[in-house]
């Protein structure tokens, strides 16, 4: 049977956790600028005409190769999430406490949201239909 634990706040932030937020962070931020970044430089090569399958499998190769990274970044260090639904099956699993957990929720999201912004300056504001859509 799974034993879900909650964890204590000493063992969530030693510097070990603190460097696996930090790898989650990073890695997820790679992820969603090489990601999102692919679709919204496809969308402007082609004067955001519709998709076509060549340009889907560009996107998917392109979000692939990101994940890839991500992972490899943060494997050794955090498990390499990148993604708030995998640290939840973790923690559900008893792999990890909830409170890493959510700090790691945190981390991802926060480095998601960088990423966003990262994109807006890189397009000169360009995308932002894209962020709010």
């Amino acid at each position: 049977m799974v034993k879900i634990e909650v964890g204590s706040v000493g063992d969530s932030f030693s510097v070990a956790s603190l460097k696996a937020y930090l790898s989650e962070f990073i890695a997820t931020l790679i992820f969603v600028f090489a990601g999102v970044g692919s679709a919204i430089a496809f969308g402007k090569l082609t004067s955001d005409s519709a998709l076509d399958p060549a340009g889907l499998v560009a996107i998917a190769v392109a979000h692939a190769f990101a994940l890839f990274v991500g992972v490899s970044i943060a494997a050794n260090i955090s498990g390499g999430h990148l993604n708030p639904a995998v640290t939840l099956g973790l923690a559900v699993g008893g792999n990890i406490t909830l409170i890493t957990g959510f700090l790691y929720w945190i981390a991802q999201c926060l480095g998601s949201i960088v990423a966003c912004l990262l994109l807006v300056y890189v397009t000169n504001g360009e995308v932002r239909y894209v962020l709010l859509a």
